[in-house]
């Protein structure tokens, strides 16, 4: 593969790890302070709509994304450098079992409209607490192609 597809690819996968990053730290500082504020009559505007749209996007993203590490894998198979994609791969499929299995479950929730007030909050907390692993484990993604292009740029000097 040449150099250029090679980079592009990995600075693809990166951008897809910087997305998510951005997106779950972006949740964690500007929409979780706001939980305790909101009711049954005002959480869907504030929730529903964005979860439906990251949803959509982000399913399609993490399919590329499982691709293209794949492929980063490949390239990288006889280095050491296979390990910083192999951390992103465990760590997309581990966001996306954590996403399926239990996320998913409560975005339905909330999609299908909650009336009752304690029903809200446990679902709130369960939602956010859930979130703040699956950030944790986006920040590890991110973090291993930091590290992956860090390593690359120290060598090269």
């Amino acid at each position: 593969m040449s150099k250029g597809l090679k980079l592009s690819n990995n600075s693809f996968l990166f951008l897809c790890t910087s997305m998510y990053f951005g997106t779950g730290w972006s949740l964690i500082l500007f929409s979780f302070p706001i939980a305790p504020e909101l009711t049954i009559d005002n959480y869907y505007m504030q929730f529903v709509p964005q979860i439906t749209a990251a949803t959509d996007f982000f399913t399609y993203m993490t399919i590329a994304m499982m691709v293209s590490a794949a492929i980063m894998i490949w390239m990288e198979w006889k280095t050491n450098y296979k390990w910083y994609p192999i951390v992103v791969l465990v760590g997309v499929l581990a966001a996306t079992g954590l996403t399926t299995e239990f996320i998913l479950p409560l975005n339905e929730i909330m999609r299908e409209g909650i009336k009752d007030p304690v029903v809200l909050q446990e679902t709130l907390d369960k939602w956010m607490m859930l979130n703040k692993v699956r950030v944790g484990l986006w920040t590890v993604q991110w973090t291993a192609l930091m590290l992956y292009f860090a390593t690359k740029l120290y060598k090269a000097q």
